[in-house]
C-alpha cells in the first residue's frame, strides 16, 4: 500500500511501456481541489495510447498518467472555490476549456482547440491516488449515487451526446452498431429517451447478451454478412429501417452497413473512430438525404447523468464486470486490452475498495 505522502500513478511512457510509479501530490490552484481518487474506469484510448503511444494526431511525448473516467473525493479546494468542501464525493468532467473562445460562448466547449483532457497527450490523467482538477468540472454525487456510477457518467455521457445528436425521441427506432461500453451506453440511453425498439450488432454473443439486459430489443452476432446483409436483417428485425442509427465500431464495413441500413432521411452519428481515411457509400447517403454527423466526446452531460441516476431511471452498474485495486493496474490494462468482461474498474483508494 502507499505511504501517505505517495501517489501512486498508471503511467504510459512510448508504445507497450506502461508503468506504476509515484508522483508528487499535486497542489490544487485558486479555481481547482485536490482528489483523493477512488474508482477509475479503463478505456479503450487508454489501452491504445499503451498500446500505441497515440490515436490520430495526439502523441505520447513525454510519459502520461491515464484515466479519464473518473471520480474521488474532495480532500483540499482552492481559495477560490465556493461549491465544494473537503469530503464531498464528486464525478469528474475530464475536459476543461482552458479559454472562453467562441465554441465556449455557444455552449459546445468540447470543440475548443485548447481544451484541457484528462490522459490525451500532452495532458495528464486521473489514473492515480490523488489529482487536482477545475473545481467547475468536477461534480457532487448525490448519497444514493456510487463512487463507481460517479466514474461511469464519462462513457454515459458519450450515449448522450451521441442520442441527443441523432435525434431519438420517443418511437424512434435504432440500431446501435457495436456493443462494447459505448453501444451498451447508447442502448440504455435511446431506450431512455423513448426510443420503441432497438437493434445492436456485434461479433461477440456475450456482449450482445448484456446489451439485451440493458434493454436492446433485438441482437444481431455477425459472421461474415456483407454490409448490404447486415442492412437487411436490421430492417427485417425492426419491421422497417431505423430512423436512427449510431455506429461505435469504427470498422469501415460497419460504417457501411449504417449508411445502407439508415433510412431515407434519417440519421446516422458516428461514435467509434477508425482510420482517418474510410471508403463508404457516401452517394447512398446522399441521393437518401441520410443525414452523417460526428460527436466528439460529449459537453454538458454530467448534471444530466447525475440526475438519471439519483432518480434510478436507469442502472449502470452492471457495465462493471472486473475490479482491480490500483496496484494491479498492469493485469487490468492486459484484462482489457483481451476484450474480457464489459468495464474494467480501478480502485484507487486503498482504505475504500467499495463500488
Amino acid at each position: 500500500m502507499a505511504a501517505p505522502g505517495q501517489n501512486l500513478a498508471v503511467v504510459v511512457h512510448r508504445a507497450g511501456d506502461l508503468r506504476l510509479e509515484n508522483r508528487p501530490i499535486p497542489e490544487p490552484g485558486p479555481n481547482e481541489v485536490l482528489l483523493r481518487m477512488h474508482s477509475v474506469g479503463i478505456c479503450g484510448s487508454d489501452v491504445h495510447y499503451w498500446q500505441h503511444g497515440r490515436i490520430g494526431d495526439f502523441v505520447v511525448k513525454d510519459p502520461m498518467v491515464l484515466g479519464h473516467e473518473a471520480s474521488g473525493t474532495v480532500v483540499k479546494v482552492g481559495a477560490g472555490v465556493t461549491h465544494l468542501k473537503p469530503g464531498d464525493r464528486v464525478a469528474i468532467e475530464p475536459g476543461v476549456p482552458r479559454e472562453t473562445d467562441e465554441f465556449c460562448k455557444t455552449g459546445r466547449y468540447n470543440l475548443s482547440p485548447t481544451i484541457f483532457f484528462c490522459a490525451t497527450p500532452p495532458d495528464d490523467g486521473n489514473l492515480c491516488r490523488y489529482y487536482k482538477h477545475s473545481a467547475s468540472y468536477c461534480y457532487k454525487l448525490p448519497d444514493n449515487v456510487t463512487f463507481e456510477e460517479g466514474a461511469l457518467i464519462e462513457p454515459l455521457s458519450v450515449g448522450i451526446h451521441a442520442c441527443k445528436r441523432a435525434g431519438v425521441t420517443l418511437g424512434s427506432k435504432v440500431f446501435v452498431s457495436g456493443s462494447g461500453p459505448i453501444g451498451l451506453v447508447n442502448v440504455i440511453i435511446a431506450k431512455m429517451m423513448g426510443a420503441a425498439a432497438v437493434v445492436v450488432t456485434d461479433l461477440s454473443a456475450s456482449r450482445l447478451q448484456t446489451a439485451k439486459e440493458m434493454g436492446a430489443d433485438f441482437t444481431i452476432q455477425i459472421k461474415n454478412e456483407t454490409p448490404q446483409e447486415v442492412a437487411a436483417k436490421v430492417e427485417s428485425l425492426l419491421g422497417c429501417m431505423p430512423e436512427i442509427t449510431v455506429e461505435c465500431t469504427g470498422v469501415q464495413a460497419c460504417i457501411q452497413a449504417s449508411i445502407y441500413a439508415t433510412r431515407s432521411g434519417g440519421t446516422l452519428v458516428l461514435v467509434g473512430l477508425g482510420p482517418e481515411m474510410v471508403t463508404v457509400p457516401i452517394v447512398n447517403a446522399a441521393v437518401r438525404e441520410v443525414d452523417i454527423r460526428g460527436i466528439f466526446r460529449y459537453c454538458n452531460t454530467w448534471p444530466v447523468a447525475i440526475s438519471l441516476l439519483a432518480s434510478k431511471r436507469i442502472n449502470i452498474k452492471p457495465l462493471v464486470t472486473h475490479r482491480f485495486p490500483l496496484e494491479k493496474a498492469l493485469e487490468a490494462f492486459e484484462i482489457t486490452k483481451r476484450g474480457e468482461g464489459v468495464k474494467v474498474m480501478l480502485k484507487c483508494d486503498p482504505t475504500d475498495q467499495n463500488p
